[in-house]
This record gives structure tokens, sequence and C-alpha cells, in this order.
């Protein structure tokens, strides 16, 4: 007759770790956001960098045309939020003895792998704020600009 081990909180939940289609499609979320901060810290840094005039024009032009588009960033990294807040609340705690050390390492794992993923959220959001921020100015500078040498030629 088989004796039962004492249930702790993680043991319910141990399994191999297998790529489920599932944890794929989580990865392949969090692969994609990645991607999308880095192309947004790149095109952010080619922004700030001086250029000549019209270089600059044409490139802000081009990421203005860009920057509606790519909006879907801000609602994509909320429901992220929304859904490792979910998980946070509804995680089962790893606390007591009965835990094993490899039960804690991977409680503790989930919890690094959440806290990244959360700056990642921001880090898209903020990077999309200042990228349209950049955006913004320059055409205001280039407006003024006009305007300014309207009233010299007058």
């Amino acid at each position: 007759m088989r004796r039962k081990e004492p249930c702790s909180t993680l043991s319910i939940r141990r399994r191999k770790e297998k790529i489920t289609p599932k944890r794929a499609k989580m990865a392949l979320q969090w692969m994609i956001l990645t991607y999308v901060v880095a192309a947004e810290a790149a095109i952010a840094i080619l922004l700030t960098l001086p250029s000549p005039k019209p270089l600059k024009s044409r490139f802000v032009s081009l990421i203005s045309l860009a920057l509606q588009p790519s909006l879907f960033v801000v609602p994509f990294s909320a429901f992220q939020l929304l859904d490792i807040y979910w998980k946070n609340e509804h995680r089962l705690m790893c606390t007591g003895e009965i835990c094993t050390a490899s039960e804690r390492d991977r409680y503790e794992k989930s919890i690094y792998k959440a806290q990244r993923n959360v700056i990642l959220c921001f880090a898209a959001c903020l990077l999309y704020w200042c990228i349209y921020r950049v955006c913004k100015y320059y055409k205001e500078i280039q407006s003024i600009e006009e305007v300014e040498k309207r009233y010299k030629d007058q």
C-alpha cells in the first residue's frame, strides 16, 4: 500500500517542466514585447542623436506615421500587467517547511520572472510615450521656425 506524502501547496502543482502550447504562447508574448521595447529604444536613440536637418525631418515624419499603428503596445502591456497581477493574486505560496528546495527555487524563479515582465511592460509604455513626445516637440519646433521665417520675410 502506498503511503501518501504530506501535501505542500506547490507539490499539488508539481510536474515536469514541459513546454506546453500555453507556455509557448506566453513566452512568445514576452518575446514580442521584448523586441518591441528593443525597437523603441533604438528609435528613441536615433531620434535624439544630432543629425542633418533634412535627414532628421524625414526620419521624424516616418516615425510619426508609424506611431499610430504602434499604439497597440500600450493596451497589450496593460493586458499583460493585468495577467501578472491576476497570477500573483492566485499564486500558490511556498511557505512552511514542507516545501522542498526545488519548489522554493521554482517559486522564486516565477517571482523574478513576474518582476522582470512588469519592468518590461512599463518600459514599453514609457518608451512609446518618449518617442511620441520627441516627435511632437520636433514638429512644434518646425512650425515655430516656419512662423519665424515668415516674420523675417515680411
